[in-house]
């Protein structure tokens, strides 16, 4: 078996509801990266935006942090991001890999914030090019149409599209291409249950291990 390229990485993980509880991302995809011989800090804040990540911004509906192979800490009304510049420089990470989508999509919004989400995008990939570190951005899964949070196919077609044009430096992860639309069970439309998390969390591991080497170590240009 090849050694995998993440061996020996330090990863820096952020995002929203996704990786905001324990048995989401934060777990199965946690478990994953650390199997993987790296080290991981994950901060996931429910209902943030990109932009939130350059200062301090309250979550609106919880959050959790883990680091290594240690439990999730739950944060409740604690739940808060942290500014991007600041937690690069404490962990002092090979990578930052962001799992954001969803929130910003704006699924019951009839017509898409382009605009907005060109703004919150860049101003966080902009933020961590000047620390001249790699990042790589995990774009949302179909999920399944419907739910609380109104989520259709078109729209996270559309988002995922646009997060892939937009995102450089970052290397973007299409995880549209991993299942077929609606084949990962939800459970409100828009969060996946315990096998679609592991699903999407081996998927994940293996697109990381696929890139170029230099778009995981070394340093950012």
């Amino acid at each position: 078996m090849a050694a995998s390229l993440l061996t020996g990485l330090t990863i820096l993980m952020i995002g929203d509801s996704h990786l905001a509880t324990p048995d989401y991302l934060i777990g199965a995809l946690q478990d994953s990266l650390v199997q993987q011989g790296a080290k991981v800090h994950t901060l996931g804040i429910c209902g943030t935006n990109a932009g939130d990540w350059l200062k301090v911004t309250p979550g609106t509906c919880g959050g959790a942090e883990r680091r290594n192979g240690d439990k999730a800490v739950v944060l409740g009304g604690k739940a808060a991001t942290q500014p991007i510049n600041e937690l690069i420089a404490a962990d002092k990470p090979d990578l930052v890999l962001i799992v954001m989508g969803d929130t910003m999509a704006s699924y019951t919004n009839p017509s898409f914030p382009k605009t907005w989400v060109w703004q919150q995008t860049t101003s966080l990939t902009k933020a961590i090019a000047a620390t001249k570190t790699h990042c790589a951005w995990v774009g949302p899964t179909w999920g399944t149409e419907g739910g609380k949070y109104g989520k259709t196919f078109d729209r996270v077609k559309l988002m995922s599209g646009f997060l892939a044009s937009n995102v450089a430096p970052c290397s973007y992860i299409d995880s549209l291409s991993f299942a077929k639309p609606g084949q990962w069970a939800t459970i409100d439309g828009q969060h996946l249950t315990g096998p679609g998390y592991k699903s999407w969390s081996s998927a994940i591991v293996d697109a990381l291990n696929k890139l170029p080497a230099d778009k995981l170590k070394g340093a950012a240009q």
